[in-house]
């Protein structure tokens, strides 16, 4: 059994407000394992985001205890990587720079991260795109620039704040094929936020299920549907039945 990477204790997280107390999250417990993937899915504003930036460093949690790596977390650290669902490139830079820039801000060997950089652009099919402008290239395209900015500094957990959200159904899809095929050749932990419930069981091994705010863990389930997984999967019955089970949980099965 693969070791716990990422172990949450009753994690609460209130925003004080000119109305009095707002709790996004309510007494959130979790442990992921190493190399997992993991959607986390639930209405807007039940705190999936929160959650996802408390994981990452980027808010306080207000109660409770999280562990990353058998150590306390609280912080950015490098070996967490966060993709957004805008990809937030820097217009003047080119590709190859904008996929360069963690490296560059880490202070990582120059060389190395050079040779990194083209092995990235070709793994999310952009050989030969590196010297182009994001404002020359396709939404899909502006986020397998994101993606390859996530792994430049090869973090060993992937954060992922709806990354294809964004996109039309067809792009979406085809970024999800490039993320599971990128995912099975690096076996990282990755943590993926979504509204789209199919996305996430064709995507994960097991699916937190968020409810309404406060935002508590509904549940979990277990997506036993095999790997390495292709859009026949969607035919498959038992992906039916998971889809229908995470709607009854959040209450959308009318």
């Amino acid at each position: 059994m693969t070791a716990d990477i990422i172990t949450g204790t009753s994690i609460s997280k209130v925003y004080a407000t000119a109305t009095g107390p707002l709790v996004a999250l309510d007494d959130v417990s979790f442990d992921i394992r190493e190399g997992e993937f993991i959607s986390l899915v639930g209405p807007s504003g039940c705190g999936k985001s929160t959650l996802l930036s408390i994981l990452g460093g980027l808010e306080e949690k207000s109660l409770g205890a999280l562990e990353i790596a058998g150590t306390p977390a609280g912080k950015p650290r490098a070996d967490v990587g966060m993709m957004f669902q805008t990809s937030v490139l820097f217009p003047w830079r080119t590709i190859r720079q904008n996929v360069r820039l963690p490296g560059q801000v880490l202070g990582l060997d120059r060389k190395q991260q050079a040779e990194r950089t083209e092995e990235l652009l070709d793994m999310v099919g952009l050989n030969g795109f590196g010297d182009r402008f994001p404002g020359e290239l396709s939404g899909g395209m502006r986020q397998r620039v994101g993606l390859a900015r996530l792994l430049a500094h090869d973090p060993r957990i992937l954060m992922m704040d709806e990354p294809f959200g964004a996109l039309d159904e067809f792009t979406r899809e085809t970024m999800n094929l490039e993320l599971l095929r990128i995912w099975e050749a690096t076996k990282k932990t990755v943590i993926f936020v979504t509204h789209n419930i199919g996305e996430a069981v064709f995507l994960s091994d097991r699916v937190f299920v968020m409810t309404p705010r406060p935002g508590r863990l509904e549940g979990i389930v277990t997506v036993d549907l095999p790997r390495p997984r292709t859009t026949e999967v969607m035919r498959d019955p038992r992906y039916s039945e998971l889809v229908f089970e995470i709607r009854r949980m959040l209450g959308v099965d009318h």
